[in-house]
């Protein structure tokens, strides 16, 4: 018989178990789970990393890639990419699309091309900066448009924007019948960010330098300001955003209207890049911004990610191509890798999306 059953004896109970420690805890979660919470709370990780590995593999088969020539050529092909990309992350942050980037990017380069170029048969030659205000003015209204569409007519944002893509596309044709204004028949303004700062051999554009400033500009905005809260939140829920006071129409128009400006900021860049207004050129950069803001971390399903995120996918966009090239890859094969990146960071977005607490 147990001491504690005889009569008299003394009860020995024993010792509650002690609760888990944090350490405990974490071993019994998951890898794979740890790293989707990683993944959730730092959405420019996952891109960096991808960016990282890229950059070493064509390095590897190519030395070339990493060369100050390749570094260069690699900067200019996502100075444009890149800015429309920031204008497409603002819009993808609210839940929306907006598929007339590229068409708004070429209108307004055409349009400025026509406002400054000192041949009659072509323009009207107002003085560069003039030229240059109402080509991003344009951007704007052009802009503006897409979001009231969106918010006026309650018309889904893939539809308004396929629609106007058409509609700038047609315009831009009409307006420039389809001929090239050479950089010489225009003020040295337009081709300025084409121009580029040496270091070495590695030859820095100024249209690179001002998309940085871009991106730690929105950077700031969306992460430390109440607009930049109120995008995040107009992504997350429209509705509970509107129930708790945010004017959910206005910040969509503001940022279809910034859409269209950095897309004119990136026509601006793409004159410089080619030292003439084209109005053929920008034809595959619409959908190459949204690879690089699906790449960089950003969901589809709007309220998360950042504009940091957006830079390291075109950048990533960039190293791809460039290296594919380098290693003689074919054109077909360097769509079809492009393709496998959209579905693997769709992919890679939704099982983050997952994620509880």
């Amino acid at each position: 018989m147990s001491d504690d059953a005889r009569p008299g004896g003394t009860a020995t109970a024993e010792p509650p178990a002690a609760a888990p420690t944090d350490a405990e805890q974490t071993q019994g979660v998951s890898l794979g789970l740890r790293l989707q919470h990683l993944l959730h709370s730092q959405s420019t990780l996952g891109p960096a990393a991808v960016f990282v590995v890229a950059l070493v593999a064509f390095a590897v088969l190519s030395p070339n890639v990493v060369q100050a020539g390749g570094i260069s050529t690699i900067l200019g092909q996502v100075t444009v990419v890149g800015t429309l990309a920031i204008g497409q992350t603002l819009v993808i942050l609210t839940a929306g699309i907006d598929l007339s980037v590229g068409s708004m990017m070429v209108l307004c380069l055409t349009m400025m091309a026509w406002f400054s170029a000192t041949d009659s048969s072509q323009g009207i030659g107002l003085p560069g900066p003039v030229a240059l205000l109402a080509g991003l003015g344009l951007g704007v209204v052009l802009g503006a448009v897409n979001g009231i569409l969106v918010t006026r007519l309650k018309l889904p944002p893939f539809i308004v924007t396929l629609g106007t893509l058409n509609v700038y596309f047609a315009l831009n044709l009409k307006v420039s019948s389809s001929a090239t204004v050479r950089g010489i028949d225009m003020p040295s303004l337009m081709t300025w960010t084409g121009n580029t700062v040496n270091l070495g051999d590695l030859r820095i554009p100024y249209g690179a330098i001002l998309m940085l400033l871009l991106v730690a500009f929105f950077g700031y905005a969306l992460r430390l300001t109440a607009w930049g809260k109120h995008v995040y939140a107009t992504g997350d829920d429209s509705e509970a955003a509107r129930l708790a006071g945010i004017r959910t129409d206005r910040v969509l128009v503001s940022v279809y209207a910034l859409a269209g400006l950095l897309s004119a900021i990136a026509g601006w860049a793409l004159m410089g890049r080619l030292g003439s207004s084209s109005p053929q050129a920008g034809q595959v950069e619409n959908l190459q911004s949204i690879t690089a803001v699906v790449i960089g971390g950003t969901s589809l399903f709007g309220g998360r990610g950042r504009v940091a995120g957006t830079l390291i996918g075109a950048l990533i966009v960039g190293v791809f191509n460039f290296g594919l090239v380098q290693v003689g890859v074919e054109d077909l094969w360097q769509m079809f890798a492009t393709g496998l990146l959209i579905i693997g960071a769709v992919a890679l977005d939704q099982w983050i999306r997952k994620v509880k607490g």
